[in-house]
């Protein structure tokens, strides 16, 4: 068990550290980088490596974002399966709904407790 902890955290710190550098070093903003997680867990997903490094890493890899493209990827292809094209609809928000449900509930409870402030970019 400490070892596939050691894993995950590893692996995990190492997609963390990834994002940091782009952060530092581009001038890609944050949601950016998190829509590029998102992307690169689609395409883990699509070329079928995802599913072997979840394997390999567990939390690691499904807890950042690289888990919701996976998940993702895995209900295009799961519903193009069984439905035909018309999966390619209806996969990802069938295999995604509990964590689009659970960010948009979280999202609301958020907004009923804090209020946003427009951010100030400096140049």
């Amino acid at each position: 068990m400490f070892i596939n902890s050691l894993i995950s955290f590893l692996v995990g710190g190492v997609i963390c550290a990834i994002c940091e550098v782009l952060l530092a070093l581009t001038k890609l903003t944050p949601a950016r980088i998190l829509v590029g997680l998102v992307t690169a867990g689609i395409f883990l997903g699509a070329v079928g490596v995802y599913e072997p490094l979840l394997s390999f890493a567990s939390t690691g890899v499904s807890v950042p974002l690289l888990g919701f493209g996976g998940v993702i990827a895995g209900g295009v292809r799961e519903a193009v399966d069984t439905y035909g094209l018309i999966g390619i609809l209806k996969g990802p928000l069938t295999a995604a709904s509990a964590g689009i449900g659970a960010a948009l509930f979280f999202g609301f409870l958020s907004s009923l407790f804090f209020r946003s402030h427009p951010k100030i970019m400096k140049k």
